[in-house]
């Protein structure tokens, strides 16, 4: 149940923000909204704005002469005089995942091609307010990213490793945990050698691969020694591979509070460093040293979104920035049926100075959904196998 809820309100609030963003750059530039729908079809509330009034519907099963159909079993005009229509349908679905925003004389994915050229339709705009309103989803994931991750900067604090010798965490089967050693212990001494700070007790460690050391630990209080073989670890270093002594231990990580201020620094500095992660994993795939087998689809977030839900607030909402930086990420690649797509038809139209033709639009437009349908779903295929795995 938690991976369940979890998932749809993740999803829900990443799509129905990216959607938010075309409404509201649509409707500063004139562009009319004739749908804001949240959710995936059927309707279940709707509000329409009419001259004077709102149409408020409520669907639902009903029987006619036709058999049970889905439709309309209550509608109310709530009568607001003076009020100007601006004839946008706002929806909220059966189902509370995603969003759509139907724009008056723009091809999406239904592939609608009522094209009239009229003053409040998408087409008849400039260049810039195009690629404003195209972008702007792209835009609004992005901020909600930079301040999930500013806001959980500020609400934990800035994460840092303390210098102090202290065990917060230790690695199953490694030397420590074998010789007995628990988390809260301190190592104050290896080998006759003090230690005061936890670069000393790497320092020591690592220079002994496959080595037994005498540790001396104060737990509680009471000193302890405890005589660890180290294992080895070969890792790159500046001059090659370098082989280090490991006993599968971790330092304890404290927290300092963060002003306001510098949370926001954190916010970008995370959202930032976000982008470069997916632009660094897309290098990969592109070298060869990663495969699609790597990347997750629905069934993996959904999966993630259970566990970091299960494990706090703050696992939860990270996950939420990661996913939203992914989010914008996909969608302003230049494929076509993706943001960055259309936008790259229109500067290709800026370009050569004429307009595609309708039926070029659409040719791309189709072509670019069955590439995208094609990847989905041998995403969701190496999904399933990964379940099995």
């Amino acid at each position: 149940m938690t991976t369940l809820w979890a998932t749809i309100i993740i999803l829900g609030v990443l799509i129905t923000i990216h959607e938010f963003g075309h409404f509201i750059a649509a409707r500063s530039v004139g562009v009319r909204v004739e749908r804001f729908s949240i959710g995936i079809p059927p309707r279940f509330i709707t509000l329409k704005s009419i001259d004077d009034a709102i149409e408020f519907n409520l669907f639902f099963f009903s029987w006619s002469s036709e058999g049970l159909r889905w439709k309309s079993i209550y509608k109310k005009i709530i009568r607001r005089p003076g009020r100007i229509a601006s004839n946008t349908e706002y929806v909220l679905a059966l189902l509370p995942l995603g969003g759509y925003v139907k724009m008056a004389g723009f091809i999406d994915e239904n592939m609608d091609a009522d094209i009239r050229y009229e003053k409040y339709e998408f087409l008849s705009q400039p260049l810039w307010a195009k690629i404003w309103v195209l972008s702007a989803g792209v835009i609004m994931n992005t901020i909600l990213a930079f301040f999930l991750f500013a806001s959980i900067g500020y609400y934990q604090g800035l994460s840092e490793i303390s210098d102090k010798p202290f065990i917060s965490d230790i690695v199953d089967g490694h030397p420590a945990s074998v010789a007995g050693i628990n988390p809260g212990d301190k190592i104050v001494n290896i080998n006759g050698q003090d230690i005061q700070t936890w670069k000393e007790l790497s320092e020591i460690i690592n220079s002994n691969p496959d080595t037994k050391l005498d540790f001396t630990i104060d737990r509680k209080g009471t000193l302890e020694t405890l005589s660890i073989t180290t294992t080895s670890n070969i890792r790159p270093g500046p001059n090659g591979m370098d082989t280090l002594g490991v006993i599968g231990i971790y330092p304890e990580v404290v927290y300092k509070d963060l002003t306001i201020k510098e949370a926001l620094a954190v916010g970008f500095s995370r959202t930032l460093g976000s982008f470069q992660m997916i632009f660094d994993s897309l290098k990969l795939l592109a070298y060869g040293s990663a495969s699609v087998k790597d990347f997750g689809g629905p069934i993996m977030i959904a999966q993630l979104a259970g566990q970091t839900a299960e494990a706090g607030m703050v696992p939860f909402f990270t996950f939420m920035a990661l996913l939203s930086v992914n989010l914008a990420f996909l969608n302003i690649l230049p494929i076509p049926g993706l943001d960055g797509g259309h936008i790259f038809i229109h500067l290709l139209e800026g370009v050569i100075r004429r307009p595609l033709t309708l039926r070029m639009r659409i040719a791309i437009q189709q072509v670019g959904m069955a590439f995208l349908l094609l990847l989905m779903i041998t995403i969701i295929f190496q999904d399933i196998l990964r379940l099995f795995n």
